[in-house]
């Protein structure tokens, strides 16, 4: 067991340490304690781990699981017959556990935490009563400037405005980016590894200052004691604007000594004794102030129990001018009207929304609160899934009149299926089922293929294509980058040309007098398929009759140019595909308006990529590797994050590496380098040489990502691992193993941080994507995983993709049931009203017309 592993599990003190015999303390004392949360966050901490079965303190998580759940279950928990059935069963099963392989212990706790949370929803008391609603208040309505609220006035409102707040209606949707539960307050000494508490102490001491060893890291440090002992909370900022001394010492003046602060979160073991994760740290006062003052106003004292909203502020603006506004806009709630019907509202057991504004800000418990919240989540999600309905409704009314093509089957197609050396797999063939379905249907086609690395979409999209010609249609496959056309179009030939079809590559860099040839045939109608990049999408590009328009990596490419090809045609049926396999939450928030299908099965013999973490004291162990490797006439990849060496970055450039590899370690070796900023022909001679074995190392930045074939290639080193993405170091991962014969994918890293080396071994411990994608998810979270220039992400104010996901399933649902009664919404005016007001927030102007 690794020693990552072990200390990711220590640190949450999940698993109980041993008897004096060697065996876990089987005690009726110790199965009382055994609660639901602990057994789910045990569950949690395996699965974000990889299932790598955690080495605890004393034990591994399979031996606390099946420890646990060999013994009765405790005594004030009410199950029948058949779950004291299940739970035997299931400490069974954990009894096994080393011996599963991934899937089936993915599988084997995926069951256990649903049937946990079954079990927790029967052990639940009744919901606490519902918050009594606000009367309705005289003299204040929704759109009253704040100025003219008593206790604010002029000048208050202007630093309100900074922060956009300019009326009441602002302030109530101006939603706390976290509380401060006094409830949960403790003293330090009482505070407890893998509890969430709220400590409450008088700053000592407050540092911030520019990382020695990360130029573009600023660590800010607060020291705070109490009555009982002191700790230090550290908090992390990424980004040259962190590092400004002026901005680092404005920081620390909000934080004076002796000032009295609340700081809030997870409770972890750092090197220096106990801290808190990620802390939400409230200043309460300053040094000498009367504890009886905190009774006043809005600072409540902390031996009450309240829970203090904590919102986004910026320098010059003070947390309780925030909490002032909001509460005396607060009775205003009551004028809002709820536009969810009241049946769906009961469906789905949704707050009202007047309350759920009121005890998002100040809630009068934790159940109110996390009520609010759930209902606040539902209405973004669900305006989101509605406006992405619609989008699809409106896309196939204005195709409805359209003739469609019918390509059940036909002579192309068959003659394709006779020519394939290999038996498709049975998930190959179920998505080209339903893509031909689609196709017969009178309405276009709007579906998006997921498949990973080598799963065999080329072949799924090929049948696409001659399903449409074959009908008459012409078709256009358009790739981000013109190594990945440049693929694509060189496999279509080799399909093509047997079957006596012209097919032709258009890019930026096509010559002129190819350029007009093909320009002149697509308009013509001779060409049935063009393959090619963003030249596609060019004004002189013109089609007589496009029918099918194939987008591959399509996450590569903005909203407006996918609009783009698809007017080239009127209203024709649009596959996309990526390699990227996309979460389920991301692909509803993204995706929300296509059908979605999964090649979620490899073609049988592939042998899965033997992966390892390596660190700096391996790297003559992987030389050999590499020399081993090319002696035996295969060929290797060397990935780098840069091109050229960064002042600011301690990292490899890919030039420097090119240079060292073939002066230094591999004279006698043929090294090749290859790069974005290299000219689109000279790209291609690297990568034909490197195809045609001329080439023994491959030295590249990640633009070998996608659309680089070379089946000899058996190696994969990949420099500095840790500044990639999970996805992404599976894509470079997918560029080996394509051929007959082992391969090897080295993750080279010198991070010495517990979570880079967590997320790495998740390569090293899984080959599938769909797992991988989910995983890159819980670790970076939804905007680094799809990048946000292009991807078209969402802005919620509340929700997370990652935390949220039982809401977005139900918000969907409840898209779906109010488009299935009535898709214009006339019945419900207000709900169609206010879609329309939050699509240019939630995903920009022009994106549902």
């Amino acid at each position: 067991m690794t020693e990552v592993a072990a200390s990711a599990t220590t640190d949450h003190a999940l698993l109980p340490e041993r008897g004096g015999s060697g065996n876990l303390r089987e005690t009726s004392e110790q199965a009382e304690q055994v609660d639901l949360k602990r057994l789910n966050r045990a569950l949690s901490v395996e699965a974000e781990s990889g299932f790598g079965d955690l080495q605890g303190r004393a034990q591994t998580f399979s031996r606390f699981l099946s420890g646990v759940l060999g013994q009765d279950p405790p005594s004030d928990w009410v199950l029948d017959g058949e779950d004291r059935r299940k739970w035997q069963e299931l400490g069974s099963h954990y009894a096994l556990y080393p011996e599963l392989d991934l899937p089936e212990r993915q599988h084997l706790v995926a069951e256990t935490r649903r049937w946990l949370d079954q079990i927790r929803r029967q052990q639940e008391p009744p919901p606490a009563p519902r918050p009594a609603p606000l009367p309705k208040p005289e003299g204040l309505s929704l759109e009253q400037p704040l100025q003219f609220l008593k206790g604010i006035g002029p000048k208050s409102a202007e630093k309100l405005a900074q922060l956009g707040l300019l009326t009441v209606r602002n302030a109530l949707y101006y939603f706390p980016r976290d509380h401060v539960n006094y409830s949960e307050q403790v003293l330090i000494r009482q505070a407890k590894v893998g509890e969430t508490v709220t400590l409450v102490g008088t700053i000592k001491s407050c540092t911030c200052f520019t990382s020695p060893k990360n130029k573009s890291l600023s660590i800010f440090n607060l020291k705070i004691a109490d009555s009982s002992g002191s700790l230090t909370l550290t908090r992390f900022y990424a980004g040259q604007q962190f590092t400004q001394r002026g901005w680092q010492e404005s920081l620390q003046r909000q934080y004076p000594r002796g000032a009295r602060v609340a700081a809030s979160g997870l409770v972890k073991k750092s090197k220096f004794g106990i801290t808190l994760d990620n802390p939400q740290i409230e200043v309460l006062a300053d040094e000498g102030v009367d504890s009886r003052s905190l009774q006043k106003g809005l600072r409540p004292a902390v031996a009450t129990g309240k829970i203090l909203p904590i919102y986004p502020l910026t320098e010059g603006i003070t947390a309780d001018l925030v909490r002032k506004a909001v509460q005396l806009a607060l009775p205003a709630v009551a004028w809002v009207a709820d536009p969810l019907p009241q049946d769906l509202k009961q469906t789905f057991q949704l707050l009202d929304l007047s309350l759920a504004l009121q005890q998002i800000h100040f809630p009068e418990t934790g159940e109110h609160l996390a009520q609010a919240r759930r209902r606040l989540v539902f209405d973004e999600f669900f305006y989101l899934q509605l406006g992405l309905l619609q989008r699809r409704q409106r896309y196939r009314e204005q195709a409805q009149s359209l003739p469609r093509y019918q390509p059940v089957s036909g002579e192309l197609v068959d003659r394709f299926y006779q020519m394939l050396p290999f038996q498709l797999t049975a998930a190959q063939q179920r998505v080209i089922a339903e893509i031909l379905a689609d196709l017969r249907d009178p309405l276009p086609m709007n579906r998006l293929v997921q498949g990973d690395v080598g799963s065999g979409k080329t072949v799924v999209a090929v049948v696409a294509l001659l399903a449409a010609i074959q009908s008459g249609w012409q078709t256009a496959l358009m790739a981000p980058t013109e190594v990945l056309a440049e693929q694509h179009y060189r496999k279509l030939v080799d399909w093509f040309s047997q079957l006596h079809l012209p097919v032709d590559l258009l890019t930026g860099s096509t010559p002129a007098a190819k350029r007009r040839e093909i320009l002149r045939q697509l308009q013509t109608g001779e060409l049935p398929l063009v393959v090619g990049t963003h030249a596609l999408i060019q004004p002189t590009v013109n089609f007589q009759n496009l029918g099918l328009v194939i987008i591959d990596e399509q996450h590569r490419f903005g909203v407006e140019q996918r609009a783009a090809l698809q007017q080239k045609g009127d209203h024709p049926d649009v596959l996309t595909m990526t390699a990227t396999p996309i979460p389920r939450t991301l692909t509803l928030a993204l995706h929300g308006d296509l059908d979605v299908s999964a090649i979620d099965e490899l073609p049988p013999g592939r042998k899965p990529i033997h992966t390892v973490v390596a660190r700096p004291g391996d790297r003559l162990q992987v030389v050999r590797l590499m020399e081993r490797e090319i002696a035996q006439g295969r060929q290797v990849y060397v990935v780098l994050p840069l091109i050229e060496e960064s002042e600011k970055l301690d990292l490899k450039s890919a030039i420097d590496e090119h240079q060292r590899l073939q002066e230094k370690v591999f004279p006698r070796f043929k090294v090749g380098l290859l790069h974005g900023r290299m000219s689109s022909s000279d790209k291609d001679a690297v990568i034909q040489a490197f195809r045609k074995r001329e080439l023994d190392i491959l030295v590249s930045t990640t633009v070998v990502e996608v659309g680089v074939d070379v089946p000899n290639a058996s190696v994969m080193v990949i420099e500095h691992a840790e500044r990639f993405g999970l996805s992404q170091l599976h894509q470079l991962r997918g560029r080996v193993g394509r051929g007959s014969d082992q391969s090897y994918c080295v993750l080279m890293t010198g991070s010495k941080g517990e979570d880079a080396l967590r997320r790495l071994k998740v390569l090293e411990q899984s080959n599938d994507g769909f797992f991988i994608a989910e995983m890159d998810l819980r670790f970076r979270g939804p905007g680094e995983v799809m990048g946000t220039r292009q991807s078209g992400l969402p802005d919620f104010a509340l929700a997370s993709l990652m935390d949220d996901q039982e809401v977005l399933e139900l918000a969907r649902q409840a898209a779906e049931q109010l488009m299935a009664a009535d898709p214009s919404l006339n019945q419900w005016p207000l709900l169609g009203r206010i879609l329309e007001e939050r699509q240019a927030h939630l995903l920009g102007p022009g994106l549902f017309t």
